[in-house]
Formats: C-alpha cells, structure tokens, sequence
C-alpha cells in the first residue's frame, strides 16, 4: 500500500539554531531532537504551521476590508446585506453538518450507565504491541492517579508500554516519578530542553523511541476505558489497510462542577457522539481531539507525525492524513476526561484552540487547489464546513447579535421596512442564525440524554451565553495569533491560573469521583 504524499518543496528560510540541554543556543545534536523539531519541516514545509502565511491572504484581506469600508459608506444597508449573504454558505454548511449529527446520534445505540455493555471484542490471533504516550508537564499531583488508569488496561503486559513523556526542565514531575515503584512496562522518557515547547514536539520526540505496531496518545488527567485498547486493536485488524487512526470519544466526569464544566459536557457530547462520526459516515476527514487518538505507528510517521509548531496538532494531523489518501474512523469506546471549571483556565484552554484551528486552516489554505485536488470536492466541503464554520462563527456571532438587536431596536427589522432583495437577504440570514442556533443545541440535547444526563438538557438554553465566551476567546486568539503564534498554553486542571490553594484538595476529590461506565 502506497501512502499519496504531497510534493517536496524547497525551504523558504533557513531552520534556525535550537536550545540545547543546556539551554544555549546551538544547532540541534540529538537526532531525535531534529526529527521532532525539524521533521515534517524538513520533509513538507507547506504543511508546517512555521512556514509563512498564503501569498493571497494579506493582499485578499486588505481587499476585501476596503470594499466593505466603501459599502457601508456609500449603502450600509446592502453592504451589511451582501455580507450576511455571504456568511450565510459556512454557516449553513455546518448547520447541515450538525443536523445529520443529531441524526446520527439517534442512529447509534444509547451509551448510559444504564445500558448494557458489549463484551470487548477479542482477536482469533496474537495482539499487536501497543505504545501509550502520554505527555507531562508540571503534573506532579496527578501523576499516581494517572498511573493507576494506565496499568487498569485489559492488555498484556508484554505486549504493552507505557511512556511517560517528561519535560527535562519539569523537575518536580520527574521526582514525583523516580519516586514511583513503575512496573517493567512502564518507561520514562526525558525530552531535553529546547524550542518550540509545546506537546507536540515531545510527543514526536517519544515516537522516535517507539517500536510497537499501534501507538495511543492521552493526557495527564484521562481515564479510558480498560478495553479501549483492545476494542482499537479489533478495529484496525477488521479495518481497511488504508486505516491509519481511531478517534475515542471524550467525555467529561465533572459535568456538575460549575457552568463551564456543564457547557463543555453539552459541547463534547455533540462533537463526540455526533459530529465526528457523522464525518466518518461521510468519510470526511476528522479533526482529531487531542487525546486517545490511536494510530499504525508505520502510518503515523509517514504522515510526518505531530507539527511542534501548531497548538491543536491533533486537528491538524486529521486533516493531513486525509490528504495523504489516509482514513480516520471512530472508536465507540470513552475516555473521561476532567472539564475546566474557573473562566479563566477555560478562556486560555479555548484561546489555544481556536488559535490553532486559524493555525490549522491557514496552513492547509496556502495552496487552495492542492487541497481540493487532494481532498475531492465533498471532503474539501466537508473541512470548510467544520473549521471555517466554527471560526467565522465564532468571530461574527456577537456581531450579528449586535446587529440584530439595532434592527428591532430602529424598527428596521419590521416586515414594512423589509423589502425586495434586502427582505430576502435579511429573513435568510434570521433563518439560519435560528437553525444555527438550533441545531447544536439539538444534537446536544441528544447526545446527553443518549448518554444518561437528561438533567443536562435544562442547561442547553445557556449555550447562547457560553458562545459569548467562545467569541471572545476568539477574538483573543486571533489577536495572539499575530504576535505568539507558537505559545502553547497550558491548561491546569482542578484549580485556576495562579491559585493554588485548595489545588490538592480538589485533585484528591476529583481522584476519588466515580467515573461512568459506559460506552
């Protein structure tokens, strides 16, 4: 089987020096180190998030900039009209998009703790070897918990490793883990100092340590199912050879613990249980979710494995392997993970996001043409629906709120002032602002009620104000995506930036929550 890859490039600038383990800057001796730095750079430019912008985006912004300025100058009316008409496209295809989510979530068997499970599925031969990788950062308190779901897996232990991905500069991480007693299976690997820092590059830098068939990627605060594994193994031996990923579903095991916790519950109960394997149905490439995604390791290499420069690698890496000629399914089977609960851990986890969904989208935008020649028109529909959608929507959404608001407000919104194209151009827009609204609220309704939390369902309303936050999160995002584009934000769970009182205290009490399961 041959993997389509894109066409070499040449390098548009130098790779510049890296820290060392020292922390002087010097050219990079490791060769893992180079590989995890340099490697998709080297190999791929055009899909690396260090290159350069597209060549058209400044000279068609600024364009289009000036001609909406002239508009609302010279007919306000029509140019805000003409605007709202052309939003109209990504906001419609991701309401249809979201739609046949709420239909695919009817579709699928109810998963709540009320249910009954299916028996794991077991393979007639050998299992294949299995990597865990799970990347730490100033983790210390979490670090036996996590430990402790790590070796709940139902796998063979000669057929299983655990790598413990530490930062050299993570001190206390890394005594919290000499101090452990770690079975055999379990290993630590020291990723030395050097830039950029973000996960990705430590993952990378794991990888070149990794030998297995399969690999899996979790977070420091994920509890996955003890068959996850297996169910994977099963579904890459019954699935094409052309299959190189599986996307768990995430969930949220704190979905009481404030108004933040609540919403992410409702937004990853859609993404999960619905959006993504309606994608899959449609065999539309998949934005990874950022943890439990299991790959061939073979596959995942010659993919150019994670981009260090990127902050939400995993939706790119999606959209990557379906460019290749790749495929990403879904694995019915969760991990719970814990939501943030305080504005201010949630606003940098959902600024990170969304700046490296701009990321993501700018990259793989440079060469419009390849994209679509790569994809296929339904797959490259199907990727501007899911990424253009949610940041148009994200950026326009008070906007038009605002907007709507003057219009009743002025009286401009009566069917008497409404006439002609403006009226239709107008009630299109209101039409898909309610469907818009409508439908995500629907398939999260569906999706907890599917998964046993119908009390979820009284807090679906608020999603209007939770999006408030998502708009402002960003706005922040694109403003740091000009200045910081390759800072990665680390999100600290059980207590907020800065504060650490009671941060063990709730680490403990989280530990001990009690974990639905289901499937």
């Amino acid at each position: 089987m041959s993997i389509r890859r894109p066409k070499p490039a040449r390098l548009s600038r130098p790779v510049g020096v890296e820290a060392g383990v020292d922390g002087k800057s010097r050219g990079t001796a490791d060769p893992r180190m180079t590989e995890a730095i340099r490697g998709l750079w080297q190999r791929w430019p055009e899909l690396s998030a260090r290159g350069p912008a597209p060549g058209w985006l400044l000279p068609g912004v600024a364009l289009l900039a000036f001609a909406v300025a002239f508009g609302l100058v010279v007919e306000w009316r029509t140019t805000v009209g003409l605007t709202g008409a052309l939003l109209l496209v990504p906001f419609a295809a991701g309401t249809g998009l979201r739609l046949y989510a709420a239909l695919e979530i009817l579709r699928r068997p109810p998963t709540g703790p009320r249910h009954r499970r299916l028996p794991s599925p077991r393979m007639p031969g050998p299992l294949p070897s299995y990597a865990v990788l799970v990347a730490l950062y100033d983790e210390a308190e979490v670090l036996p918990t996590l430990l402790s779901h790590l070796l709940a897996f139902d796998y063979p232990p000669d057929r299983l490793e655990i790598v413990l991905v530490l930062e050299a500069r993570d001190t206390a991480t890394r005594a919290a883990a000499t101090r452990l007693q770690l079975p055999r299976h379990v290993r630590i690997v020291v990723v030395p100092n050097g830039g950029p820092r973000t996960k990705p590059k430590a993952l990378n830098y794991a990888l070149t340590t990794v030998t297995s068939d399969l690999v899996v990627v979790y977070d420091a605060e994920d509890r996955p199912e003890p068959d996850q594994l297996r169910m994977a193994a099963a579904a890459f031996a019954r699935g094409s050879p052309r299959l190189a990923c599986l996307q768990a579903r995430l969930n949220i095991y704190n979905p009481d613990a404030g108004f933040f916790a609540r919403q992410f519950t409702l937004e990853y109960s859609a993404l999960f249980d619905g959006l993504l394997p309606a994608l899959e149905r449609l065999r539309c490439p998949i934005p990874l979710g950022g943890t439990s995604n299991h790959f061939r390791t073979t596959m995942l290499r010659a993919a150019g494995a994670w981009d260090p420069y990127n902050v939400t690698e995993d939706a790119d890496l999606g959209i990557r392997l379906a460019r290749m000629g790749l495929t990403t399914g879904t694995l019915a089977s969760t991990t719970w993970e814990e939501a943030p609960t305080h504005r201010r851990v949630w606003l940098g986890q959902r600024r990170r996001w969304l700046k490296g969904w701009m990321q993501t989208w700018l990259v793989h935008m440079r060469r419009p043409g390849r994209l679509a020649a790569e994809l296929g028109l339904l797959q490259l529909v199907a990727v501007q629906a899911v990424m253009t959608g949610v940041l148009v929507s994200a950026l326009a959404y008070p906007i038009f709120l605002a907007l709507l608001a003057a219009m009743v407000v002025s009286g401009e919104l009566g069917p008497a002032r409404l006439v002609g194209t403006g009226a239709w151009l107008w009630w299109a827009a209101l039409a898909n602002l309610t469907l818009g609204l409508w439908a995500p609220m629907l398939a999260a309704s569906l999706a907890v009620v599917r998964r046993g939390r119908a009390w979820l369902v009284w807090h679906v309303p608020l999603m209007v104000i939770y999006w408030l936050f998502v708009s402002w999160a960003g706005y922040r995002a694109l403003i740091e995506l000009g200045y910081k584009p390759f800072h990665w934000e680390k999100t600290r769970h059980g207590a907020p930036h800065g504060a650490r009182r009671g941060y063990r205290r709730r680490r403990a009490r989280t530990a001990a929550a009690k974990v639905p399961s289901s499937r």
